[in-house]
């Protein structure tokens, strides 16, 4: 699988959930489910490697701004959420989180930015598959610390003055 299939993939059960995230996750299991266990392994490997690239202090910043705070869990599954966004909303965020002010159209407090059930999708598709559990990907760690430049996400002056268009967006 390439990163073209891969982001289909995302964009066609995104698409078919109406952009609800629980659906997207279960129609993420039905449509990986049509796929070989290498594929499933594929298709897990392009989504870990983007959720730990996605381990970014600023956009840390950005879910706090975002989602009104941001644990370590609801950061891990605001990456999930992300991905999930498809590809345009992901690498936009990536390269300039004050973008996710504008590249988000909607944004339901109640029902966005908590994709948990995304990160799941790969590895209950292959134990469907397979009866067994999903194997080590084989991918290099995560790192220890997000990347970048430290600060504080949950000094709010430092927030504001980092990412003035989501702040404007989502705290005004």
């Amino acid at each position: 699988m390439d990163e073209t299939e891969f982001w289909e993939i995302v964009d066609e059960t995104r698409a078919a959930a109406g952009g609800d995230v629980e659906d997207q996750a279960d129609l993420l299991v039905e449509r990986l489910m049509r796929l070989d266990p290498d594929g499933v392994l594929d298709f897990a490997r392009h989504f870990e490697a983007r959720y730990n690239r996605a381990y970014l202090w600023d956009l840390r910043g950005a879910a706090s701004i975002i989602l009104g705070g941001a644990s370590d869990d609801s950061f891990d599954y605001f990456r999930c959420w992300l991905i999930g966004q498809g590809r345009e909303v992901f690498e936009g965020a990536l390269h300039d989180p004050d973008r996710l002010a504008t590249l988000l159209d909607d944004f339901d407090e109640e029902a966005d930015g908590d994709g948990e059930d995304l990160g799941y999708a790969a590895d209950e598709a292959y134990e469907q598959l397979t009866g067994t559990q999903m194997p080590d990907l084989a991918l290099p760690p995560a790192p220890a610390e997000p990347l970048g430049t430290p600060f504080d996400p949950e000094d709010d002056s430092v927030l504001a003055d980092r990412f003035p268009a989501l702040w404007e967006r989502f705290r005004s």
